[in-house]
């Protein structure tokens, strides 16, 4: 069966072991007689999955005793709500850095329970770089601090943790999860949507530090509560089953690739490829500040936007696909996430010059 080149930004590339394995499963997990989806939730063989999943989660980033890991639903969308709800003292405010678009709903969805302090807005740049640590107007006793560490719109990520002393570090990492290693123990809350990283689209990844549970007011919703959806294990309701079994699969093949530190240096590889066609020729152009460019989200443009339609159509010919940019931006981008690999890059990058040599 041929595959084509997936450079979507989410839904995201797949690694085919993952794929070919749960196809093997499919019918009959574990010769159980049975699919992952037919299972209860309640029953041994399904919380034999989950805390595979947790586990494998667990060892991968180095999560230390003191945090919780919860798999929701509602994606990262329905965090924007429930950090606010969950984390919010009274009396204090919140602080959000915006750095793009996902940033702006995330703040949106704060001033919906109270007043948000913005520390820092690239908007000036046209959200192209990450603004300078010394201008953010930080409260330092804000209930926590929210960024995103990949906009996967724009293409801009952090490439290091940010400095908040104290104040609780809240971070949207839907897009650049497992890209590498990450100290967990210098952030309040991580969540991330899983259909970039880890797995499909239904499961969302709460990293909860312990202290942090119990601060929503009794008129939160059980099912918003990370308190109550760490004491129920996360099967407060019917977990998303079947994306949690597959994330458990991706944990176990990221593990025998050799962890988040042979993954970050494949990422840092594949995404030079196509930085360094930039760096040599003004047909293509990344508007990224080069110290914020990110390696799971390459935007460009093509010096001649005419021919865009051309560029994506014989993309699209030659099996590479979804390279289309988010249409609030335009131009292209190429999502590079964990599951793509080099030869997917290499065969990018190969048309592009042949493009340009065609069309410059």
């Amino acid at each position: 069966m041929k595959r084509v080149l997936n450079f979507s930004a989410g839904p995201g590339v797949m690694p085919e072991p993952v794929l070919e394995r749960a196809a093997s499963e499919m019918l009959s997990w574990g010769g159980r007689g049975l699919s992952v989806m037919e299972m209860s939730h309640r029953s041994d063989e399904f919380i034999e999955i989950a805390a595979r999943a947790e586990a494998g989660l667990r060892s991968l980033m180095g999560i230390p005793s003191g945090y919780r890991v919860l798999f929701l639903q509602g994606g990262a969308t329905l965090q924007f709500a429930m950090v606010p709800m969950n984390l919010r003292r009274a009396g204090a405010g919140v602080d959000y850095l915006n750095t793009g678009q996902w940033s702006k709903k995330a703040i949106d969805e704060a001033l919906k329970s109270g007043p948000v302090n913005v520390v820092a807005t690239a908007a000036a740049s046209n959200f192209t770089c990450i603004p300078a640590r010394e201008t953010w107007a930080c409260d330092p006793a804000a209930s926590y601090l929210h960024y995103t560490s990949n906009e996967t719109i724009g293409g801009v990520q952090f490439h290091g943790v940010p400095e908040v002393g104290p104040v609780p570090l809240v971070c949207d990492m839907s897009s650049d999860i497992l890209s590498g290693p990450v100290d967990v123990s210098r952030f309040g809350v991580i969540y991330a949507g899983a259909q970039k990283n880890i797995g499909p689209a239904g499961l969302t990844v709460v990293i909860v530090r312990e202290d942090l549970l119990g601060r929503a007011p009794k008129s939160t919703p059980a099912m918003l509560d990370y308190a109550v959806q760490a004491a129920s294990e996360s099967m407060y309701n019917t977990p998303p089953t079947w994306a949690i079994y597959i994330a458990g699969l991706v944990f176990e093949w990221l593990r025998d690739l050799g962890g988040l530190g042979e993954i970050a240096r494949r990422n840092a590889e594949k995404a030079g490829l196509v930085y360094d066609l930039f760096d040599i020729t003004e047909f293509y152009r990344c508007p990224v500040a080069v110290a914020d460019r990110s390696l799971m989200n390459v935007p460009f443009t093509l010096r001649d936007a005419r021919l865009d339609d051309r560029f994506l159509q014989e993309a699209e010919a030659a099996g590479l696909q979804q390279l289309k940019g988010h249409r609030s931006v335009g131009g292209m981008r190429a999502s590079l996430y964990n599951a793509m690999p080099r030869a997917g890059v290499e065969a990018l990058v190969a048309f592009m010059r042949d493009f340009e040599r065609r069309n410059g």
